[in-house]
């Protein structure tokens, strides 16, 4: 498990999910020091060459950048944002309590179920009409 990552934090999600979207906007309404950035991977214009990383990968599970290109994938991009608010906050302390082990193990068993059941939940909007929400479901090509 990776340190503290360095901010700012670039959080890939898929904005065509209805509950990926509506988690990111709670967070993004959240006081958060302008320590993380939003990028909706379902957007046309979203380019993933930059980050080396394929569509696939990123719509396969949560992805998190940090200002040293550290990656951090599902549950670790989880706590990347919960790290970014203040340890006083739920989010901070959620931040630590991750990192345990027996917590970081329910936390990733939980994250793997979610991930699987994705494809399944509701889209939001017209956001899946270039089909780019369907991809990577299968597993990440990396």
């Amino acid at each position: 498990m990776a340190g503290i990552p360095a901010y700012p934090l670039k959080i890939f999600y898929d904005g065509s999910c209805s509950v990926c979207a509506a988690e990111m906007e709670f967070y993004r309404r959240k006081e958060h020091g302008d320590r993380i950035h939003f990028i909706d991977i379902s957007a046309a214009e979203f380019d993933p060459a930059p980050y080396g990383i394929t569509l696939e990968a990123f719509m396969h599970e949560m992805h998190a950048i940090d200002q040293n290109n550290h990656v951090y994938r599902g549950v670790e991009a989880f706590r990347a944002i919960w790290q970014a608010f203040p340890a006083s906050t739920r989010y901070g302390l959620l931040g630590a309590l991750v990192t345990l082990p027996g917590v970081n193990s329910l936390a990733r068993l939980a994250y793997w179920c979610f991930a699987r059941i994705r494809k399944y939940l509701p889209k939001s909007g017209d956001d899946c009409k270039d089909g780019t929400c369907r991809i990577g479901r299968n597993g990440p090509h990396r």
